[in-house]
């Protein structure tokens, strides 16, 4: 495994299980088995790592979320399938939450840096649930009224996952699966 690939692995599963601010550079590149200026050669301080988690998660996430609808052929499938992949990884044992709310929590809402990430990956769940309820054919009214619906599919899927982690139980998926085809 690649030094950068290696960093970026020991960080991620550190800053999920343990959380940003609780991680320090030495428990990185001591678990990693890097040198420090091996760890700095890659990453110029522990911010541009976390940034690299953030950028690394948001393509990950988005893109199961992408693959487990992609399998489907209607909307309601589509929603249901990302609500019920949700469900299978909430009952993991090694489930904290999301990523980005978790960072979120812990970084100041100055650090713009960190919050652009933050809103790119929520937006782009926002508008995976657009993407999949608009059709070419939709008027402006039905239009607006289906984006509307995808920002309350999106406020259900992301109370979901923070109750899911507060109760440690998918109990919380299963009432939003539930709520948001009411929705549709």
């Amino acid at each position: 495994m690649d030094t950068r690939k290696k960093i970026l692995d020991t960080a991620s599963r550190l800053f999920y299980h343990q959380g940003y601010n609780a991680t320090g550079i030495n428990q990185i590149i001591q678990e990693a088995e890097v040198a420090k200026a091996s760890l700095y050669e890659h990453f110029r301080s522990k911010e541009d790592l976390l940034i690299a988690y953030l950028e690394f998660m948001f393509e990950q996430t988005i893109g199961r979320f992408r693959q487990v609808a992609s399998a489907k052929a209607d909307a309601k499938e589509k929603i249901s399938a990302i609500f019920e992949f949700l469900s299978l990884n909430t009952n993991s044992k090694g489930f904290h939450g999301c990523q980005f709310l978790n960072i979120a929590g812990e970084i100041p809402a100055e650090n713009l840096r960190v919050y652009d990430i933050i809103r790119k990956q929520k937006n782009g769940l926002r508008s995976l649930f657009a993407e999949i309820l608009i059709s070419d054919s939709m008027g402006e009214e039905e239009l607006q009224s289906a984006e509307s619906i995808a920002d309350g599919i999106y406020l259900l899927f992301d109370g979901a996952i923070m109750s899911c982690k507060l109760y440690g139980d998918s109990w919380p998926v299963v009432a939003a699966h539930k709520s948001a085809l009411k929705l549709m």
